[in-house]
C-alpha cells in the first residue's frame, strides 16, 4: 500500500489566511481572519502548524495553494510563498482553483459561485458532461462553505495530484484587477 501524502496547503485570495496540513490522510486546518497582513503572516503561521505537528518542511511531499478567482494582491502573496516553496524545497507545488475546491465531493450538476465586488460573482458549472468555462455574473454569490471546508478540499485535491505533471501554479483572474496604471509621466532619474 502506497504511504498517504504529506501535503501544506494554503490560500490568501479572501480576507484570511487559510491553511491545511494533510497528514496521514487526516486535515488540520488553520482560519486566521485578516482584511489585510496577509504577506508578513503567512510563513510564520505554516511555521507553527508543522511544528505542531512535529514536523518540518523537508517532511512535506508537496504544496497546495489556492490560485483564485479573488483578491489580486491575496491571491500574489500564495503564489509567491508556495513557488518560493517549491523551489527551495525541491518539492512539487499544486495550484487548486476556487471553483474545484467548491465542487469537491458534490454531486453533479453542480455550479460553483465565488463573490465577487460589486455585488457580483464568479460562476462555472460542472456536469457530468464537462466543465463550462468561469464566468463573471451580475448577481451575488450564492451561500459559500466555510473557508476550512475550501483549504481542506484544496489539500486533498492538491494531493490527489501530486503524480500528474508538475505544472507551475498559475492566478486564475477572471476580470482585469482594479489597479490602473499611474496618468502621471514617470519621473526624469537623474544619473
Amino acid at each position: 500500500m502506497q504511504p498517504k501524502p504529506t501535503l501544506l496547503a494554503f490560500d490568501t485570495s479572501a480576507a484570511h489566511c487559510a491553511a491545511a496540513l494533510l497528514l496521514n490522510g487526516q486535515v488540520v486546518t488553520r482560519i486566521d481572519e485578516m482584511a489585510k497582513g496577509q504577506a508578513e503572516h503567512l510563513m510564520p503561521m505554516l511555521e507553527e502548524m508543522l511544528a505542531a505537528a512535529d514536523l518540518t518542511w523537508a517532511d512535506l511531499d508537496g504544496i497546495g495553494v489556492g490560485i483564485g478567482p479573488g483578491n489580486f494582491t491575496g491571491i500574489r502573496i500564495s503564489l509567491g510563498a508556495a513557488r518560493g516553496l517549491a523551489l527551495g524545497l525541491g518539492k512539487p507545488a499544486i495550484g487548486v482553483n476556487g471553483f474545484d475546491a467548491r465542487a469537491f465531493q458534490e454531486p453533479l450538476p453542480f455550479t460553483a459561485t465565488i463573490p465577487a465586488p460589486r455585488e457580483q460573482s464568479y460562476a462555472q458549472a460542472f456536469t457530468q458532461n464537462g466543465i463550462s468555462p468561469p464566468e463573471q455574473c451580475e448577481t451575488p454569490a450564492g451561500p459559500q462553505k466555510p473557508a476550512a471546508i475550501l483549504i481542506s478540499a484544496i489539500a486533498y485535491i492538491a494531493a490527489a495530484r501530486l503524480d500528474d505533471p508538475v505544472i507551475r501554479p498559475a492566478p486564475l483572474y477572471i476580470r482585469s484587477a482594479d489597479a490602473a496604471p499611474p496618468r502621471d509621466p514617470a519621473p526624469n532619474i537623474l544619473p
